[in-house]
C-alpha cells in the first residue's frame, strides 16, 4: 500500500481560475511584516470557512445531494438522475469535487499554522475534518487525488490519483492524531468560529470516535477491517451520548448579505419550479402501503416529512380535468392530497407544471412547513429554512450500532438498540422542530400514543423477522430517520443492500396506489434504462486535464473497496 504523507495534503488547481486564485494567495501571503497587514490569515478566520465547506459537501440545491437523494429513492427529479443517469459533466457533483479541494488547502494551511502556534485544539479539529472529507470523496469516487493534491507549488499540476484503501487507513490515523491534539489542548481555544461544537474538546473526541466507529461498519465485510483496532475503539466506550451531540451545521433564517437558510429548502421552495418531488416509494412505505416491510404500519413522522399542497380528497388543480375525471397525475393519492411523479416515469402525465399541487419537503428535512391535512399554496414564506444540515447524528450512530449488535461485532441485544435508535430518531424530529422558528403549531412527537404504538409495532415485527429481515429493518429505518441527509443512506445500501429501492423492472404491482377512479398506476409507465452507479464519474474536466488521470470509469461496474 502506497505510503501517503500528511505533508501533502491540500488541493490542486487545473483551471486557470484556480490558478488564479492561487496567485491571488500567493500575493496575499508573501506581503511584508506590516502588523496591519498579516502574512497568515488567522485560525479564527480559516476555521469557518473550512466548517462551511465542510458542511457543503453532498449537501443539496448546489451539491450532489440532489443526486444522491434520487439514488436512494427518498426524492425523484426529472433530470438526469432518474434512472440513474448522472453523467461524468454533472454540474453539482463538479461542485463538490472543486468544494473537496480547496478546502483541502484551506485545512493543510489550519494544521500547518496551528501546529507552529502550537494552538493543538485547532490542529485536532483540523485533522478530524481532513478525516472526514477525504473518508467521503473515496465514498463518493473511489480513487482520488490526496498525495499530491497540494504539490502546484512544487511542479505538481497532474496529481496522481491514491488508492482509496491507503487514503481510507490516512483517515483512520487522521482520527487518532485529532484527538490526541485535542487532548493536549495546548494554546488558543475556538469559540464562536468553531461552528460544530464551540471549541468543545470533549464533543469532538465524541465525534472523532463515533465517526470512526461509522467507518468501521462501513468496512466490517472488507479485508481491511481491523479487528483489534475496533475492539480496542468499544472498549474506550466514548461515543455520542445524546442528540446535543450530533454532528450538524447550523443554518439560520439570515439571507442578506448571505443566505444561510438550509439548502434543501432554497432549492425547494425558493424557485418558481417543482425540483425535489417526494418519493412515491418512500411514500408508500412510511404510510404502511408497501407489502413486504412495515405492512399496515404507518409513521407518525409523516406530517413532519413532507407538506401535500392538496387537501384530501381535493382534485388536482394544475392539469386535472374535472369534466372526465381524469387527474393527469402520475402519482397522486386522492386519500392523503399527496402528489408526485414515479422514478423512471414515461408516462404522459410526468412533464406537467404541478406547482400547484406538488408536494414539498416539510418542517423536518428543511424548514419547510408542517403538513396540517388542510392544504397549502407553497411560497417561500411557507417555512423558515432554519434547520441544521444533518451530517452524522446521535440517532444516526444508534442505528450503526444496532447493525453492529445485529452481524455479532458488538455485544448487547440488537433489538433494544433499534428501540433506542428510533426513540432518538423521533427526539431528533422534535429537536429540530422546536429550534426551526415556526409560526405553525406543531405537536410533539416523542411519548405520543401514536409513537409509541408505532414503536411497538416495528418491534413486534423485528423480533418475528429472521436475521436477514431484521438487518433489513434496521437499515430502513435507519433511511427513513436520516431523510435529508442521503450520503450515508447511499453507502449503506451498497454495503448491505437495504433499504430496497423502487425497481421499474421488478415485480407487479411496483406500487399499491390505487384510487379507483377509473384512472390506475400503469407499471408499463416506468422503466430502468441504466444500471445502478455504484460510485460517481470522476469530472471529466478532470480526466481530460489532469496526465495521470486513469481511464474514466464505468460507475456501474467500479465500486468503493467496501462495497461487497
Amino acid at each position: 500500500m502506497k505510503n501517503i504523507k500528511l505533508i501533502k495534503y491540500g488541493k490542486y488547481f487545473l483551471s486557470v481560475l484556480f490558478l488564479l486564485i492561487s496567485f491571488g494567495c500567493d500575493k496575499y501571503l508573501d506581503v511584508d511584516t506590516d502588523t496591519d497587514n498579516p502574512t497568515v490569515a488567522p485560525l479564527n478566520q480559516l476555521l469557518p470557512n473550512i466548517e462551511i465547506a465542510t458542511a457543503s459537501m453532498v449537501d443539496f440545491n448546489f451539491w450532489s445531494g440532489d443526486m444522491l437523494s434520487v439514488y436512494t429513492h427518498q426524492t425523484v427529479a426529472r433530470e438526469e438522475q432518474d434512472q440513474y443517469g448522472t453523467k461524468a459533466g454533472n454540474v453539482l457533483l463538479n461542485n463538490d469535487w472543486d468544494n473537496l479541494y480547496l478546502s483541502l488547502t484551506d485545512i493543510q494551511t489550519l494544521t500547518a499554522q496551528a501546529t507552529e502556534s502550537g494552538d493543538d485544539i485547532y490542529k485536532g479539529i483540523g485533522q478530524i475534518l481532513m478525516a472526514y472529507m477525504m473518508s467521503v470523496a473515496v465514498d463518493m469516487w473511489g480513487d482520488v487525488p490526496f498525495s499530491e493534491a497540494t504539490s502546484l507549488k512544487t511542479g505538481v499540476v497532474s496529481p496522481v490519483f491514491d488508492d482509496q484503501k491507503a487514503i481510507y487507513q490516512v483517515a483512520f490515523d487522521l482520527l487518532d492524531e485529532g484527538k490526541a491534539s485535542l487532548n493536549n489542548g495546548a494554546g488558543i481555544k475556538p469559540s464562536s468560529d468553531d461552528f460544530f461544537y464551540g471549541g468543545s474538546v470533549s464533543k469532538w473526541i465524541k465525534f472523532a470516535n463515533s465517526f470512526k466507529l461509522k467507518l468501521y461498519n462501513q468496512m466490517r465485510l472488507s479485508a481491511q477491517f481491523d479487528q483489534s483496532g475496533f475492539d480496542a475503539l468499544v472498549a474506550e466506550n466514548n461515543f455520542f451520548t445524546s442528540n446535543s451531540d450530533d454532528f450538524q451545521f447550523t443554518h439560520t433564517g439570515t439571507i442578506s448579505p448571505r443566505d444561510e437558510r438550509n439548502q434543501l429548502f432554497r432549492g425547494a421552495y425558493g424557485g418558481a419550479q417543482v425540483t425535489y418531488y417526494i418519493s412515491p416509494w418512500f411514500y408508500e412505505i412510511l404510510k404502511g402501503m408497501n407489502p413486504n416491510i412495515f405492512t399496515g404500519t404507518e409513521d407518525p413522522r409523516i406530517p413532519y416529512y413532507w407538506a401535500n399542497q392538496l387537501a384530501p380528497g381535493q382534485f388536482p388543480r394544475d392539469q386535472g380535468d374535472a369534466a372526465t375525471g381524469d387527474p393527469k397525475a402520475d402519482y397522486w393519492d386522492t386519500s392523503t392530497g399527496f402528489f408526485s411523479i414515479r422514478f423512471g416515469s414515461i408516462g404522459p402525465n410526468r412533464d406537467h407544471a404541478v406547482q400547484t399541487d406538488a408536494t414539498f419537503p416539510g418542517i423536518f428535512p428543511c424548514g419547510g412547513r408542517y403538513d396540517t391535512g388542510t392544504g397549502f399554496s407553497r411560497t417561500i414564506a411557507s417555512g423558515t429554512g432554519i434547520v441544521p444540515r444533518r451530517i452524522f447524528t446521535y440517532d444516526e450512530f444508534l442505528y450503526v450500532q444496532a447493525e453492529l449488535i445485529q452481524v455479532g461485532l458488538m455485544s448487547g441485544d440488537a433489538a433494544t438498540k433499534l428501540t433506542e435508535a428510533m426513540t432518538a430518531s423521533f427526539a431528533k424530529v422534535d429537536q429540530v422542530v422546536a429550534g426551526s422558528g415556526t409560526a405553525q403549531t406543531v405537536p410533539v412527537l416523542s411519548g405520543s400514543v401514536a409513537v409509541n404504538d408505532f414503536i411497538s409495532d416495528i418491534n413486534s415485527e423485528f423480533t418475528a423477522a429472521s436475521n436477514e429481515k431484521q438487518l433489513e429493518i434496521i437499515m430502513t429505518q435507519k433511511w427513513v430517520a436520516t431523510f435529508g441527509d442521503p450520503m450515508d443512506q447511499y453507502n449503506d445500501y451498497r454495503r448491505t443492500g437495504y433499504p430496497v429501492l423502487a425497481n421499474p423492472l421488478g415485480s407487479s404491482p411496483e406500487y399499491q396506489l390505487n384510487n379507483n377512479d377509473g384512472f390506475p398506476l400503469v407499471d408499463s409507465q416506468t422503466v430502468l434504462n441504466n444500471k445502478f452507479q455504484f460510485t460517481f464519474f470522476w469530472p471529466q474536466q478532470e480526466i481530460n486535464l489532469n496526465q495521470n488521470a486513469p481511464g474514466q470509469k464505468d460507475p456501474t461496474t467500479y465500486k468503493v473497496f467496501w462495497d461487497n
